[in-house]
């Protein structure tokens, strides 16, 4: 296996670790019934409504997203958009069925802070981890830079508008709209940046290099 390809086995590798984290966080938010992050939320409103899983529900979305993605701006395409647009609900329905099959402690207010502040923690941390291994954006995660692209305006303003477009779908739709919410809305951005810097990208980095001394 030559070089290229065993960057790129182990960055996919990444991605898949940080879609599997991710889920694991929005799991913990979603069990602690503190709200999930705005777009996760309204596709388990919706996907109820239409009798479907999150897995199923949100994974049809996502190639809508990705179809309209493909048309305006593909660069944003990667492995990595197909491993976190196919896996990510998947993997919540998976987690989120193992907490209600084996955590029988009754929610108390004390519990539900431990299960936000660890369900933001992981969450932030998998979507810096997947996103550090540069293989794509998820298709909602392309939207803003695309709109940025297309538009010049800050990409901050545009993600929160996003959120908060998808925060409403939720509300309206009965999803798990809570303080993890708005959070997740207003201050993933910071969280994942301090994990890009820190941890994630000189990990990869890391990984990268070694890969490239032994060939």
């Amino acid at each position: 296996m030559g070089r290229n390809n065993k960057e790129l086995v182990l960055r996919s590798f990444y991605a898949l670790a940080g879609v599997a984290i991710l889920a694991f966080g929005a799991a913990l938010l979603r069990v602690g019934q503190v709200g999930l992050d705005p777009y996760t939320a309204a596709n388990i409103g919706i996907g109820e409504t239409l009798g479907l899983s999150l897995g199923v529900y949100q994974l049809i979305v996502n190639i809508v997203i990705l179809i309209l993605v493909f048309i305006f701006e593909k660069k944003y395409i990667g492995i990595g958009t197909i491993i976190n647009m196919v896996l990510t609900g998947f993997f919540i329905d998976f987690y989120t069925g193992l907490f209600d099959a084996f955590f029988t402690t009754k929610m108390t207010i004390i519990l539900q802070v431990v299960f936000l502040i660890v369900g933001i923690i992981i969450f932030t941390f998998g979507a810096s981890f997947y996103m550090s291994a540069k293989l794509g954006n998820a298709p909602y995660d392309a939207i803003a830079p695309i709109i940025v692209d297309y538009t010049k305006s800050q990409y901050r303003i545009i993600r929160i508008a996003q959120d908060i477009f998808f925060v409403v779908l939720a509300f309206v739709f009965g999803g798990p709209v809570g303080v993890g919410t708005v959070i997740n809305a207003f201050f993933t951005g910071p969280l994942i940046d301090f994990w890009n810097n820190n941890v994630s990208e000189p990990l990869i980095d890391k990984g990268v290099q070694k890969i490239k001394k032994a060939a």
